[in-house]
Formats: structure tokens, sequence, C-alpha cells
């Protein structure tokens, strides 16, 4: 019986997040990403099988899902993606077991549901793990300059901070100034499908927070 965990959301928006990381991820290079709540593990999959030389490093806080991640990963026809480290995003990155090696970091649909101080953790250590240059891409829902579009956001809103008040769909311009002093840049914002959002973020070169 297969431990794959299969989550409709990740299966369609894999395609259009991919086809933001095919402008950015060098394709022609040998290079690491570090995903950080990999879920399921279906996007590390679906990635790694279209970037053959890079090698992807998922990782989730969740220990229900890590069974899936390690199915998912095994069963990539390019044998690229590694099995999942146990991350708590909070932790201080010396404890990730990680280096400071990393090209690229990815983080899908985590901001919204975890409290502000995940988002800070996010960026903090992501900064610690990325090269001098290295991209962070973020992906979910986010208002942008205190507007949060359309409707249909504004209701998921309030349906996430009805569960949690810590939690909620965040801003981009508040999680810019949370980046900044670690010296992660916003470079682009993508509008996705279903009202989501791509954000690129670059680690400052020469950056050693």
């Amino acid at each position: 019986m297969s431990k794959k965990i299969f989550y409709p959301s990740a299966d369609r928006n894999k395609g259009p997040i991919l086809e933001i990381l095919k402008l950015h991820f060098d394709a022609n290079v040998d290079g690491k990403v570090l995903e950080i709540a990999s879920g399921t593990g279906q996007h590390a999959a679906h990635f790694a099988s279209h970037f053959p030389r890079l090698t992807f490093q998922p990782s989730e806080y969740d220990a229900t899902l890590l069974d899936s991640i390690r199915a998912y990963a095994r069963s990539t026809p390019t044998k690229n993606v590694r099995d999942p480290l146990v991350i708590d995003v909070l932790d201080d990155w010396g404890a990730w077991g990680v280096g400071g090696d990393f090209d690229y970091a990815l983080n899908v649909n985590m901001i919204h549901v975890t409290p502000l101080s995940c988002s800070a953790a996010l960026f903090e250590n992501v900064a610690r793990a990325l090269k001098p240059g290295g991209l962070l891409v973020t992906y979910g829902a986010y208002a942008d300059g205190g507007v949060l579009e359309p409707q249909s956001n504004r209701d998921f809103d309030r349906s996430i901070r009805a569960r949690d008040p810590r939690c909620g769909v965040r801003d981009v311009q508040e999680l810019r100034r949370m980046a900044e002093p670690h010296g992660i840049g916003l470079l682009h914002v993508y509008e996705l499908p279903a009202n989501n959002k791509c954000l690129i973020w670059r680690k400052t070169a020469g950056n050693h927070p």
C-alpha cells in the first residue's frame, strides 16, 4: 500500500508554481534546493523531475507527513530528492541539519496558516541557509499594501483567523519589512491562478547574517 498522501490543492498549483521556478532556477548547473514545510512531498517530486541537476532537500514539521514525502522522493524518476529532514521553522537554523550552501529555498502555503513569528523565523533562518545571491520562493494568498482582493481571499482570511487568531493572510509589504534586516529583498511578485501570488526573494550578495 502506497504511503503517498495526495492533496488536490497541491496538484492544482504545482503547474503554475513550476512555470515561475523555470524563470528563476538555473536548470543547467548543479545546485541545491531547500524546501521548508514540504507537506505531502508532491511539490518536491514534481519540481525535481524538471530540474535533474538540482538536489531537492524537503523538510517538514508534521511527522505524520514524513512517510508520504519519502514515498514521493523515492519514486521521483530523476532520483534527486533526498529523504526529508524534520525542521521546525522556529528553531535556530543550526538545529536544521543543513549548511549555508543552498542556491534556492522554497516555501509553499505556510505563511498564512502559521503565526507571524514563523514568517520572521523563516526569513532569518533561510538567510543563513542560502548562499549570497540565493533565492527564496514563497507562494500563497497575500494582501498588498493593506489591500486583500478578491472577496474569496477576505473570506479565506476570516476562516483562518477564526481557527487561530495568530494566523492569517499576510501583507506583502509587512513581509518585505520583516525580511530586509536579514539581507533578503523582494524581487518579483507574480499573480497566479486561484488568487494566489508567488513571491521571489533574493539574499543580498555578500550578506553574512
